[in-house]
């Protein structure tokens, strides 16, 4: 819907924008000035800066403002500086600047069944790449199907998710039954929902879980919404959640040849309060120190939080089969596997990627015009 400037007032620090619509923005000197787009503040190749805020005074005033084309879809707002210096913003560029916009998340529960996509599709066609990465962003998980089944294949997901992101234990990290492995995933044992490599500060945050075989009995695969379950924590248990926020928990893995420790709460939020990212893993958390002052609030709180993750109310459980890609995001969604029986041959190769790369292909291929229409953002 088309907005436009109403009134303008002059305030001693910002100018007071009022639309049609009837609300009002705050428009300060300073960020006038700093986010002006013409050729002498801009690179026009790039769209990058040249103009450096310290260049005018902290208490800037503009000398004079006006409202150009009133009305019309090529309203804008035009300031002069004391300077010289002129700048324009269209108005629609204004309100589009409101505020930054998000995926709403959709939480799930152990009904849920994640979306599956057709892996050649995804990597050929703009249109059939944006749509599984914007599903991937609301609810954390999808799988892709028909996929290749030779070994180190998931390096042409690259292609889509952006570059793989290294670890200590191989680039792409290949997950069988084997007796010198160095973690559980290595037995025939259930794993219990877990992100990986909770022992770096910034732990891996998009994961591509991909079967090559599946011939064993039993495995199955099992998901949980951990951001799902820690609003529903926060709702109930608020104290057992802030608990969860401001403890530090140590995590570590470790083999022969590499060494891997990182002390962080299980929980981090955001400016806004959001939770931005789960740290849980039974398997790699260490004994949080005795001299914690908190220590019984957050064993309550674990306690909680763990009863949680392991109810079958929450856990999504399928069968991964060879030729099928478990998309994960990591700071989100916990992962796991079933018992399994080594009645035939299993191989999964894990690889993991940065959840900015991912998130940003539906920008680029929209701003190169590969793809058309407005991203579904959640706020606006």
């Amino acid at each position: 819907m088309h907005r436009s400037i109403s009134s303008l007032t002059r305030n001693a620090d910002a100018l007071a924008a009022i639309w049609s619509g009837g609300e009002r923005t705050d428009l300060p000197y300073l960020w006038l000035r700093d986010n002006c787009g013409c050729g002498e503040c801009r690179v026009v190749q790039t769209t990058e800066k040249r103009f450096h805020i310290y260049r005018v005074p902290p208490d800037l005033k503009p000398r004079e403002v006006s409202v150009e084309h009133a009305g019309s879809k090529d309203e804008a707002l035009s300031i002069a500086w004391p300077d010289g210096h002129r700048t324009r913003y269209r108005s629609s560029e204004i309100h589009g600047l409101l505020s930054l916009s998000h995926f709403d998340l959709r939480y799930w529960d152990g009904r849920f069944r994640p979306r599956r996509f057709d892996y050649r599709r995804f990597l050929a066609s703009d249109r059939a790449a944006a749509e599984l990465i914007e599903e991937f962003l609301r609810t954390g998980v999808c799988i892709l199907v028909d996929a290749p089944t030779e070994p180190d294949s998931s390096e042409q997901l690259t292609t889509r998710l952006g570059p793989i992101r290294e670890v200590l234990f191989e680039r792409i990290h290949n997950v069988k039954v084997d007796p010198k492995g160095y973690n559980i995933a290595h037995t025939d044992l259930a794993v219990a929902p877990h992100n990986d490599f909770t022992s770096y500060t910034w732990l891996p945050n998009v994961q591509a879980l991909h079967m090559l075989v599946n011939e064993c009995e039993g495995g199955e695969s099992v998901v949980v919404d951990g951001f799902g379950l820690l609003e529903g924590l926060r709702s109930e248990h608020p104290n057992k959640f802030d608990v969860l926020c401001a403890v530090p928990v140590p995590f570590r893995i470790f083999s022969d040849e590499y060494e891997c420790y990182a002390v962080n709460p299980m929980v981090e939020l955001d400016r806004d309060d959001n939770v931005r990212l789960l740290r849980f893993n039974t398997a790699q958390m260490q004994a949080v120190p005795l001299s914690e002052p908190r220590l019984a609030e957050f064993y309550a709180a674990y306690h909680e939080l763990s009863r949680r993750v392991n109810s079958s109310d929450a856990q999504v459980t399928f069968r991964l089969e060879g030729g099928q890609i478990l998309l994960c995001a990591g700071h989100r969604v916990l992962h796991g596997r079933k018992a399994l029986r080594s009645t035939g041959r299993r191989h999964l190769q894990d690889a993991y990627f940065e959840h900015d790369n991912v998130r940003n292909h539906p920008r680029l291929l929209r701003r190169t015009g590969r793809i058309r229409g407005r991203q579904n953002p959640s706020k606006p």
